[in-house]
């Protein structure tokens, strides 16, 4: 089992890939764990991108329980575990919790990566998510670890997915339960007892950043993610349609897809970074990933905010082409 020495701790961590190929890091959520990722070790490689995935103090294989950690602790140990592995300008990708963490790296380490991928994430705590993280930080205090889960599992996947997976929640539970210990879990959540806005330092990062969000994101909702959006410079925002907060594990084929065309551009000298909008392509074998937003983003569900006109110039996600559409015929009473 890899582990890295950190100081007192030891953090275990995974790398799958061919040497020479760009690195993309997959910094977890609050209760995951490497094995999550277990889809986009065979399919990142696949599209030519290597994969390294940890576990932070607290989860999993890594050291545990912790005291005093807090988010620039986070990312200062990713930053060592690069050094240790000589993983030099790597892509960092942060879910949820992780999303901070990845944030906070970009700001502390500029030089450092080459490009950025904050997903279903936060600058900053609004009311319903303070509630959100209260009512989870008190369920597992008071009640237990499989309770925390109980109430996450809702706010994190879809609807058709929770039908779908309805008899493996029980295992899906054991496993989360037997895995993490609470204790770790709790004090990683007691790091945003204390947590402040980092907004007004997101203008620190300057490498290309592509910020995610699932549609029905209910626990880090689109507002959240355009906060991101508007003050970092370099960036542009992915939609993802019929989402939750955790589409990573729900459709790691489209997300594969999104990450892998990410790093091409960034790699190519093709990424532009000029803060629009789009919205991922559901199939995700596409000709197309995405489609630029045309209407009101901050929506659930975008709309065009003016009439169509005889044509509408459409932005090509790959740069390849720009696409008009016709202004549709009335229909006759």
């Amino acid at each position: 089992m890899p582990v890295f020495h950190y100081k007192n701790s030891e953090i275990y961590y995974d790398l799958f890939g061919n040497e020479g190929d760009p690195v993309i890091t997959l910094v977890n959520g609050l209760s995951m764990r490497t094995s999550h990722w277990a889809p986009y070790f065979k399919m990142l490689p696949e599209k030519g991108v290597r994969v390294l995935a940890y576990d932070m103090l607290g989860q999993g294989f890594s050291s545990k329980p912790i005291l005093g950690v807090d988010f620039d602790d986070h990312a200062t140990m990713l930053h060592a575990l690069h050094q240790h592995l000589g993983i030099e300008q790597p892509y960092v990708m942060g879910i949820s919790f992780g999303g901070v963490v990845v944030l906070r790296y970009a700001m502390m380490y500029p030089d450092a990566l080459k490009g950025l991928l904050p997903v279903s994430t936060f600058s900053e705590l609004d009311p319903l998510l303070t509630c959100h993280a209260s009512n989870l930080y008190v369920s597992m205090a008071r009640v237990g670890f499989e309770f925390y889960l109980d109430l996450l599992m809702p706010l994190n996947f879809t609807n058709e997915w929770l039908a779908k997976n309805r008899e493996l929640l029980a295992v899906v539970k054991r496993v989360g339960s037997s895995s993490n210990e609470i204790y770790g879990i709790q004090n990683l959540m007691e790091s945003l007892r204390n947590f402040t806005s980092i907004t007004p330092e997101l203008a620190k990062i300057k490498v290309p950043t592509l910020v995610l969000n699932g549609e029905f994101d209910a626990l880090t909702p689109r507002h959240l993610h355009d906060i991101i959006r508007a003050n970092t410079p370099n960036s542009r925002m992915m939609i993802v349609p019929k989402m939750s907060h955790a589409f990573t594990l729900e459709i790691p084929e489209l997300t594969s897809r999104i990450f892998a065309e990410f790093i091409a551009q960034v790699e190519s000298g093709a990424w532009q970074g000029d803060q629009t909008v789009w919205i991922a392509n559901e199939d995700a074998n596409a000709p197309e990933l995405a489609y630029q937003c045309p209407g009101d983003h901050l929506r659930l569900m975008p709309q065009l905010t003016h009439e169509p006109t005889t044509k509408i110039k459409r932005a090509s996600w790959s740069g390849r082409a720009v696409r008009a559409t016709k202004k549709p015929k009335a229909v006759k009473a």
